[in-house]
């Protein structure tokens, strides 16, 4: 289905819902407004296939222009607005963005990006003034709530995270069908079989929309008539008060959420009633066992882990599951193959042998997603219909999967491949340390070796006493080669929302002759 359809059906019922004031909005509201949007940008000469760039926070604005771009059939792209303004411009022009809008308390950030963006037909900002951009209010008082005459289905292309480098922007060829239709419907009723979503949820999004899992899921619940609780800023205690005050049943998270979760004193933890919550499903980046472990003694067996791409894929484990597969993220969640190749793209068949993991594409390779721009990353991410998101994994002999890392993060150490992740999964249980990355650091004989990089708990403080206390307490547990040769440390790491830490900026903190 499609919003615009729970609107005719009833059109007081509530689509969003804001944590921080309590404000609802109803699919009749977003319906009328959505229509607005569409109205203007073709007004605008927006047509389908052209696209729309987004730096909003998370505010119904955002929802009311995502729904008006995807009833125009054109592609929308929210962007980080914690970017600098030539990463915003970048993403911008790379995009190809007709129209671009923008919160009016990131103007001194975006006013100078605009004018750099030749291709943009429309600048609007929302929430106030940017000198050179038109008013939203003004723009939607100025439109009719009614649908325009050509309506399709647009699609998001998302930007990848640009922990490594530039980001790559995921183009998926359009639906091409009537709204509520084609892909569109058949991934809304995934959505309601993988994770058990229904109608009449309250689906709470602690994190930014700019992400894609918040995005996706918030999208889904609106096609299937469920309401957003939506959180303007994620702080643990507000999300547990959300789920009690709103009587959330469905969640997404990523670890990060449940490390600070964790944190709180357990007389907070304690104090809310979280029974309405059925299912708080997770992703975006590796969840320590422990900080799983935990999780599922105090909230029980809800939580649902998933892997997949802003390009697809997707494994799916639930509790049950995991807690006899500890470490894994599932089997495919379509019952599909997934597949472990060598660097030659020879089939690994052998449990328990790491290689790169690829899942199935499209047969038809006119409909295959393809990197905006970048012909090259698109041939070396598909082998034939098989695409990779990056992953170093194996498979258990019960087809599990299980993430060794990232590929682009693995270190090479005289000859030998050490996956941080795994150094970093031990590190985590250190009773000093609060937050982990480990990154390779040039090494003129061995070509790179291990550094850690610790933030710590309260209570504790830096000094080399400390640091060798953490690499000596790492070569009790792993082999000696993966262990940490060196420790910095820093008062918070530079973590993205959705969990993935700026590994880029850390190397290239830790190059040559950087402290240590």
């Amino acid at each position: 289905m499609h919003p615009k359809e729970w609107a005719a059906r009833d059109r007081e019922r509530t689509a969003l819902i804001f944590a921080t004031d309590d404000r609802h909005v109803s699919y009749g509201e977003l319906d009328d407004a959505s229509n607005r949007v569409a109205q203007a940008l073709r007004a605008a000469g927006l047509r389908p296939g052209d696209g729309v760039a987004v730096v909003l926070g998370n505010t119904p604005e955002f929802f009311e222009i995502y729904w008006g771009a995807m009833r125009a059939g054109l592609y929308f792209t929210p962007i980080n607005w914690h970017l600098t303004g030539d990463e915003m411009a970048y993403i911008v022009a790379n995009s190809d963005a007709r129209a671009l809008f923008a919160a009016a308390e990131l103007a001194p950030i975006v006013a100078p990006l605009a004018r750099e963006t030749a291709g943009l037909r429309q600048r609007i900002a929302v929430g106030g003034t940017i000198s050179g951009f038109d008013d939203y209010a003004t723009m939607l008082a100025a439109t009719a709530a009614r649908p325009i005459a050509d309506e399709s289905e647009g699609s998001t292309m998302l930007y990848s995270s640009g922990t490594t480098g530039r980001p790559n922007g995921v183009r998926p060829p359009l639906p091409g069908t009537s709204l509520g239709t084609g892909v569109m419907a058949a991934t809304a009723a995934a959505f309601q079989a993988f994770f058990e979503m229904r109608a009449d949820d309250r689906y709470l999004c602690p994190g930014p929309l700019y992400h894609a899992a918040p995005l996706a899921f918030s999208a889904i619940q609106h096609r299937i008539g469920a309401a957003v609780v939506v959180m303007e800023k994620f702080t643990p205690e507000g999300a547990l008060r959300s789920i009690e005050r709103h009587r959330v049943t469905t969640s997404q998270w990523v670890p990060t959420h449940f490390n600070r979760l964790l944190s709180l004193p357990e007389s907070v933890r304690t104090s809310f009633d979280l029974s309405s919550l059925r299912v708080a499903i997770h992703a975006a980046a590796p969840c320590p066992i422990p900080v799983k472990e935990r999780m599922l003694a105090w909230w029980g067996p809800k939580l649902v882990e998933y892997y997949a791409g802003t390009e697809g894929g997707g494994s799916l484990i639930r509790s049950a599951e995991w807690l006899t597969h500890r470490g894994s993220v599932g089997r495919h969640w379509a019952g599909g193959t997934i597949h472990i190749l060598d660097d030659d793209g020879h089939a690994i068949v052998e449990p328990g042998r790491d290689g790169l993991v690829y899942f199935e594409g499209p047969e038809d390779a006119e409909v295959r997603f393809r990197y905006h721009k970048d012909s090259d990353k698109t041939a070396d991410t598909w082998r034939g219909r098989l695409f990779t998101l990056g992953d170093i994994g194996h498979l258990d002999a019960e087809a599990y999967l299980y993430l060794t890392d990232r590929k682009s993060h693995m270190i090479i150490s005289g000859g030998v491949n050490i996956y941080p992740q795994e150094v970093e999964h031990c590190l985590v249980e250190h009773p000093a340390i609060e937050d982990i990355a480990v990154i390779g650091v040039p090494h003129e004989d061995m070509g790179e070796e291990v550094k850690a990089i610790v933030q710590l708990r309260a209570g504790f403080m830096p000094s080399p006493a400390l640091a060798a206390e953490i690499i000596d307490w790492t070569r009790q547990r792993i082999a000696h080669f993966k262990a940490p040769r060196s420790v910095a440390f820093l008062d918070e790491l530079p973590r993205q929302e959705n969990g993935k830490i700026y590994k880029r900026r850390l190397r290239e903190l830790y190059a040559e002759g950087a402290p240590v």
